[in-house]
C-alpha cells in the first residue's frame, strides 16, 4: 500500500467509504488486502481511499437488496405542525410497506420556493454522496413547488428516483400557492422598480385584490 506523498485527488475515511458503498468496516478491510480496492496509507499508519476507486467499485456492485430511503416533508408555516407530522406518518408507513429502509427523516416549515431549505440541502448532500436510494414525498409540490423535472433529472444522475405517494395535490393547499404566486410578483416587482418602491407596492396590493375577486367569482 503507498504512503501519501504528493495526491491531488480527494481521499475518504473508511468510514465514508463504507457508508457509500453500502459495506461494513471489515468488509472494506478485506478488500483492502486483497487488493479489489486500491488504498493509500498515511504517515499516521491509517488508510485513504480515492474518491475514484469508490466510483470504480460502486458502479460494479450489483444492485442491493435493500432500498434506503429519505422521507421528506413540508409545508409552509408553523401552524402546519399537525399537517407535517402526518406526512411523516405517512411517508414512513408508505416506506415500511415497500420494505425500504428509512436512513432519516427530513422536514422544513418554509416556502416551497425557498431553496435554502436546511431539510432540502441536508437531503442534497445524500443524494451527492451516493447514502439513498429513494426519496419519498407526499406530493410533488412538497419537494420543490417548481422545477420537479429538474431534481428529478439531478437525482437520477446519482442512481435516485423520486417517489411521490399521492397525485395531484389536496383542496387546502389553495391557500400556499396563493402566497407562493404573491411571494414570486413581489420578487419580480421588486426586481423591477425597486424593494420599497411604492409602485411594487401598488402591483403586489392589486394583484392580492385580483386573487380575491377571481376567488369570490368561483
Amino acid at each position: 500500500m503507498p504512503v501519501i506523498s504528493e495526491f491531488s485527488e480527494r481521499l475518504l475515511r473508511p468510514k465514508e467509504v463504507c457508508q457509500r458503498l453500502g459495506i461494513s468496516y471489515s468488509t472494506l478491510s478485506r478488500w483492502v488486502r486483497e487488493g479489489r480496492i486500491r488504498a493509500i496509507r498515511t504517515a499516521g499508519g491509517k488508510y485513504r481511499v480515492p474518491e475514484s476507486e469508490v466510483r470504480r467499485i460502486a458502479e460494479g456492485l450489483p444492485i442491493s437488496k435493500e432500498v434506503r430511503a429519505i422521507v421528506y416533508a413540508r409545508v409552509s408555516s408553523t401552524d402546519q405542525k399537525s399537517d407535517l407530522e402526518r406526512q411523516i406518518e405517512y411517508l414512513t408507513q408508505y416506506c415500511s410497506s415497500k420494505g425500504y429502509k428509512v436512513v432519516d427523516v427530513l422536514s422544513d416549515v418554509a416556502s416551497g420556493l425557498k431553496t435554502g431549505r436546511r431539510g432540502l440541502l441536508k437531503l442534497f448532500n445524500y443524494v451527492i454522496n451516493r447514502q439513498v436510494d429513494v426519496v419519498v414525498v407526499t406530493y410533488r409540490d412538497r419537494l420543490t413547488r417548481f422545477g420537479f423535472e429538474y431534481l428529478e433529472r439531478f437525482f437520477k444522475q446519482y442512481g435516485v428516483r423520486i417517489e411521490v405517494m399521492f397525485g395531484e395535490e389536496p383542496r387546502d393547499a389553495y391557500q400556499e400557492l396563493v402566497e407562493d404566486l404573491i411571494e414570486i410578483v413581489a420578487s419580480f416587482a421588486g426586481k423591477l422598480y425597486g424593494l420599497r418602491s411604492h409602485k411594487k407596492k401598488r402591483l403586489v396590493e392589486g394583484f392580492k385584490k385580483l386573487l380575491e375577486e377571481v376567488d369570490k367569482s368561483d
